[in-house]
């Protein structure tokens, strides 16, 4: 490095340190806007891990039927404001039997919200929610049993006594117990008994905001029972028999249901595969705009850093112009002032850094999101604060380097 060189990043540091308030608040709009975009995607891009897991953990031949139009969301259209889960249309009975009948299909399991009160042996459970399906669940959603056994399908409406298996959080919250096997609970007026716990699940098909350890599952055809076939079914998760092609099956399954429903069904087969794309695809475009928004700050502490570099020069133009007279060139002056906004420009990007990983750590801690903050993130935002700063620093800069040494030195 040259001796000026040298020369003028210790002047543009010294010119920091002097007013460390004053720039401070002149890097804030950096700040905020750097922690804003990193934390904006990296949660979009830990919510798309977290699907690709969902996918990789469920297998990549499961198979979903849902209706067209689903949400998920705290809406109350047929849906739940617990789970998170809002459908405008619904599976029925007559969809459950054509996709567990037709030819290729090893196993099938609904998933029905059925709403109601349930008590156990602490009074109302009002944090967890009742889903019913079939005994081929736990194949499906490759979970496994922590204490006692899934029901089957003998374990319906028309037999006593009626059964239930429980997520980790709804055992602990009905009984304050973790192997409550045995035990029973009222759902609808009537007594169920706890035949089974799940084991922590890591993943919940296709909803973020609900949370299965949290669930009840009893067998559907005791929901539909209790509630008169008035249970909206949300989704139907199907597992190709052996050998079978993923494709066929679904071009299979989309044909019967269309056919059942007068030739337009309003549901929708889809592969796992086909969940990860549609839904990488919305969070991608819902990122990007975030982050667009989030990085008009970077443009408004950009704007700051210059104003304040103007007023800086307007401050130091003795200085300047004694500078000058004793040799100082143009381009030393430029460099200078140059130096003195990367600077700032820099150490707001990496303040704003350092509050998106504590901002980060703080939803991995306190929340069901897993922010994923990668080197090329951080790099990125690295580059684009020392650009805004050497664009917005060029302005002022090129300003003082254009001043005559004697109207300088004249000032006051």
């Amino acid at each position: 490095m040259k001796p000026y060189s040298r020369t003028n990043v210790r002047l543009g540091m010294d010119a920091v340190r002097g007013a460390k308030l004053r720039n401070f608040w002149t890097i804030f709009g950096v700040i905020v806007g750097v922690a804003s975009v990193i934390t904006i995607v990296s949660i979009g891009e830990g919510i798309k891990q977290q699907i690709s897991g969902q996918i990789h953990h469920l297998g990549q031949n499961l198979v979903t039927v849902r209706p067209s139009q689903f949400s998920a969301g705290n809406s109350s259209v047929n849906g739940n404001s617990v789970t998170g889960l809002t459908v405008s249309s619904t599976l029925g009975i007559s969809d459950i039997n054509t996709v567990s009948r037709t030819s290729g299909v090893a196993a099938s399991a609904p998933l029905t919200i059925t709403g109601g009160s349930v008590s156990g042996d602490h009074g109302p459970y009002h944090d967890g929610f009742v889903i019913g399906t079939s005994g081929d669940l736990p194949s499906l959603l490759n979970q496994s049993m922590a204490y006692g056994s899934f029901f089957d399908g003998q374990d319906d409406a028309s037999g006593p006594p009626n059964v239930a298996v429980l997520g980790q959080h709804a055992s602990e919250a009905l009984f304050n117990e973790d192997v409550p096997l045995g035990r029973s609970f009222t759902f609808h007026g009537q007594n169920f008994i706890v035949v089974g716990i799940f084991n922590q699940f890591t993943t919940t098909p296709l909803s973020q905001q609900a949370n299965f350890n949290n669930a009840i599952f009893i067998p559907n055809d005791v929901s539909e029972g209790l509630t008169r076939h008035t249970a909206p079914t949300y989704e139907i998760l199907v597992r190709p028999a052996h050998g079978e092609a993923t494709a066929s099956l679904i071009k299979r399954l989309q044909n019967r249901l269309d056919s059942a429903h007068g030739g337009q069904s309003g549901l929708v087969v889809q592969s796992g595969n086909q969940d990860v794309s549609a839904s990488n695809s919305i969070l991608e475009l819902l990122t990007r705009l975030i982050a667009g928004v989030a990085a008009i700050s970077l443009l408004v502490g950009g704007i700051g850093i210059m104003n304040v570099m103007l007023v800086s020069v307007s401050e130091r133009m003795h200085e300047i112009g004694i500078r000058k007279a004793i040799g100082a060139t143009n381009r030393q002056i430029m460099s200078q002032f140059m130096v003195e906004a990367s600077v700032l420009s820099v150490s707001g990007g990496l303040i704003g850094i350092l509050l998106a990983l504590i901002i980060d750590l703080l939803l991995r801690v306190f929340t069901s999101l897993t922010p994923a903050i990668t080197w090329q993130l951080v790099l990125v935002a690295t580059g684009v604060s020392l650009l805004f700063g050497i664009v917005f620093g060029t302005i002022p800069a090129a300003k003082a380097a254009r001043k005559n040494p004697i109207d300088a030195l004249r000032s006051e």
